[in-house]
């Protein structure tokens, strides 16, 4: 389990994110039109995968801007959000911010998700959303960063990823 905080609280995921050099765990998660995209759907790519709690909330929203306007258009490069939203609340935000070519995830159908990828909150009142973390996958499907945000108010280290890809 990883030890993380929420508001400063003390709290835990159910496991750890995968160790860099590991193969990636394979996903199939629901779009915002509910069809599916998998890992496999990426390869040949890297891929930045930004997971979060709940695109409702300031933070979350922070991320989603940040890594799209940092990556949306550079090539071989794909970003996927990911949360155990409905996929309409992804829809929902990009209209409302105007973003376009944004790959939204929605884990409500997959919750094994959190579990490959140890991201699950175990406790705290966001027990069962995913925490603020980061997996990027090289074009063959091994993992080569991970970051789990010590304190989910925080945003991620965006600077670091961009030096990866």
């Amino acid at each position: 389990m990883a030890q993380i905080t929420l508001g400063g609280t003390p709290c835990s995921t159910i496991g750890n994110l995968p160790v860099v050099d590991s193969t990636a765990p394979a996903f199939t998660l629901s779009k915002q039109d509910l069809s599916t995209a998998s890992l496999h759907d990426f390869a040949g790519k890297k891929v930045v995968l930004n997971i979060f709690p709940s695109i409702e909330t300031g933070v979350c929203q922070k991320s989603v801007r940040a890594f799209h306007e940092k990556l949306n258009g550079m090539d071989g490069v794909q970003l996927l959000n990911i949360s155990m939203d409905l996929p309409f609340a992804g829809a929902r935000f990009c209209g409302a911010e105007g973003l376009e070519n944004v790959t939204f995830l929605s884990a409500f159908r997959a919750p094994s998700f959190g579990a490959d990828y140890g991201v699950t909150f175990a406790d705290s009142k966001f027990a069962g959303l995913f925490s603020r973390s980061v997996v990027v996958i090289n074009e063959v499907g091994q993992i080569i960063h991970t970051e789990q945000v010590v304190e989910t108010g925080h945003e991620p280290n965006y600077e670091v990823v961009l030096g990866l890809l």
